[in-house]
């Protein structure tokens, strides 16, 4: 039989373990700083591409939203891995805040073991993968499983990690969210 005193230290070392791995999570959350590079901040950029269109530098890890002529906001962004990043162009067909999401066929195929367990989906919120805004990439009317998105892995951005998506900071993502309007043109240079 299990004495008070042993279910009590019982409890009081789950709890501590508890609060120190949550403690270890939150530090190093909090510890993380966006690099200099990948905050955002207005450049000089010369394009042809009109104001309001939104560029993607794959080899510097840049989103750019064209201002003005001769002008855009700068993000940092993480892409797609080897062989599963976007490219091309397309239009944002669709925006949302704290978007559910559900892993494609393709990502389930590829890591069931990761991804079959969210095939329902999986509802807004801080540990959705999309984070807190989505703008959906749709290319001749159809949508092209590809998103412009914030991410819960802020530590992510400046390498090629997703399974194809552009993953940007919260922050960043919504602020990019409220500039852009829907059928605004993507385009991968």
């Amino acid at each position: 039989m299990l004495s008070r005193r042993s279910f009590l230290l019982g409890i009081s070392a789950l709890a501590l373990t508890t609060v120190t791995s949550a403690s270890s999570l939150a530090a190093s959350r909090k510890n993380f700083k966006v690099a200099r590079k990948f905050i955002p901040k207005n450049v000089r950029l010369r394009t042809h591409h009109p104001v309001g269109s939104i560029l993607i530098d794959p080899s510097k890890h840049y989103l750019y939203l064209v201002t003005k002529r001769g002008k855009a906001r700068r993000y940092g962004v993480g892409l797609g891995r080897a062989g599963l990043a976007f490219n091309g162009s397309a239009k944002i067909g669709r925006k949302a805040k704290w978007p559910r999401w559900t892993p494609t066929a393709n990502m389930i195929r590829r890591d069931p073991k990761r991804y079959t367990k969210y095939a329902g989906g999986l509802k807004g919120g801080i540990n959705n993968p999309l984070g807190a805004r989505a703008l959906y990439l749709y290319r001749d009317g159809r949508d092209t499983m590809f998103r412009i998105h914030g991410t819960t892995e802020p530590w992510s951005i400046g390498t090629n990690v997703s399974s194809g998506c552009i993953r940007m900071i919260n922050a960043h993502v919504e602020d990019l969210y409220e500039r852009i309007k829907i059928g605004a043109r993507v385009y991968v240079i």
